[in-house]
């Protein structure tokens, strides 16, 4: 090699090296957007709103990339943004590479993770406010006209249907049989009931009969079912065959969802307290908020390993302590705070009536970054592989990550 190529190699090395990085390091950006889950409202079946920081979380999807040890990244942005044709209050579930969300306008959308463009959308003829529930290749989701559909995740095909007599405003849930592989699905309904059913057929299992509306959706330990409504109690039951276990007067009527963690239920009502029951022993461990000055929770609660979480029409977030319902800190939004919270390792995730996505330490509630969507958000966000894809009153499903 002459004198000169050796100079111009020499002088053109570190950029090679910063080449041969950049593509190594795009490559560990590209995964497997498939392998992306959080199939179910509040992201698991005991509707904790929790994500554990020491679970191994993907890096990347297109558009950008996520860290496995800050599961939300340093650098969120708005990633891409999908159109339905009414307002959003129903939360996303994402598996399959895919979001799926109801909208208002009646249809039930699959859109691509990777870059928001719908894969299929499938029209109910009545609004939705319900979040799909993704168990398997299946959707489940229930409509205002009281319907319930099972539908292929891939195709949006109708498996079975089933007509309840009241509206359906709280998400499905579900268990696997422990003696065999059948899956039952659970979902409540304003006609006071709440339904199992056969996932693979629609068979009705059981019913059972409250005395007024139910408004969330049941959470499952795998043994037991809690769900509340406007009777103003939590229901506990067998969920396999449906038998009542007992019931805890709650002091108010229920508009959101309970959480069940380790025995216990966390849960708001319209008298402006969250409260956490004991199932076992079907009482009430505490109570936190002010009765006659505070205001209600719709909001359903978000529980940690130390920290439950929720959202009120006041206008903040509240953190309590998981043990004693004392309170930690307060965050204040501009406007109601009906959309529930997550927990994300040491940060919290938020919508609010504002128009604005919050993220706020959990330690202390000091906001650590927020984005102005300019809608109002009452649907819960979606949290996995480090991004967060939350619906608002515009109409339209935003998806936020990391930047490249």
């Amino acid at each position: 090699m002459s004198r000169y190529k050796f100079l111009v190699f020499l002088l053109i090395l570190p950029f090679l090296f910063l080449t041969c990085s950049g593509k190594k390091e795009d490559e560990k950006r590209q995964i497997n957007v498939e392998a992306v889950s959080w199939p179910i409202f509040r992201g698991d079946s005991r509707l904790s709103g929790t994500i554990d920081p020491n679970q191994k979380l993907l890096r990347g999807v297109q558009g950008g990339s996520f860290l496995e040890k800050s599961p939300l990244g340093r650098r969120r942005q708005l990633l891409w943004t999908y159109k339905t044709g009414s307002e959003i209050i129903s939360s996303p579930v994402i598996g399959f590479g895919r979001v799926y969300i109801g909208s208002t306008d009646g249809k039930v959308y699959a859109i691509n993770l990777k870059d928001g463009s719908k894969v299929w959308e499938f029209d109910t003829e009545d609004d939705i406010e319900a979040s799909p529930l993704l168990v398997d290749t299946f959707i489940y989701i229930g409509n205002l006209s009281g319907e319930f559909f099972a539908m292929d995740a891939h195709t949006g095909k109708v498996y079975w249907k089933y007509n309840t007599e009241g509206p359906i405003y709280g998400s499905a849930n579900w268990v696997r049989k422990p003696d065999s592989q059948e899956t039952l699905i659970f979902v409540g309904s304003h006609d006071n009931k709440m339904y199992c059913f056969d996932a693979a057929s629609g068979e009705l299992q059981w019913a059972y009969e409250t005395s007024h509306y139910i408004n969330g959706t049941p959470a499952l330990d795998g043994e037991n079912i809690v769900f509340g409504g406007c009777d103003e109690k939590l229901h506990i039951l067998s969920a396999l065959d449906g038998k009542k276990k007992g019931e805890v007067r709650a002091g108010s009527y229920i508009p959101g969802s309970a959480a069940l963690v380790e025995n216990r239920a966390y849960v708001g009502h319209y008298g402006n307290q969250l409260i956490c029951i004991d199932i076992k022993n079907k009482k009430i461990a505490w109570e936190y908020g002010d009765k006659k000055h505070g205001s209600a929770f719709f909001s359903s609660p978000a529980v940690g390993k130390d920290h439950v979480v929720i959202g009120s029409r006041d206008g903040y977030l509240h953190c309590v302590n998981r043990e004693t319902g004392e309170k930690i800190w307060t965050f204040r939004t501009r406007d109601e705070v009906d959309s529930s919270p997550v927990i994300v390792g040491n940060q919290v995730i938020a919508g609010s009536s504002d128009g604005r996505l919050y993220i706020v330490n959990l330690k202390n509630g000091e906001q650590t970054w927020s984005y102005e969507i300019g809608a109002a958000i009452i649907s819960c966000p979606a949290v996995a592989g480090g991004l967060i894809v939350i619906g608002a009153e515009d109409g339209r499903i935003y998806a936020f990550g990391e930047g490249s």
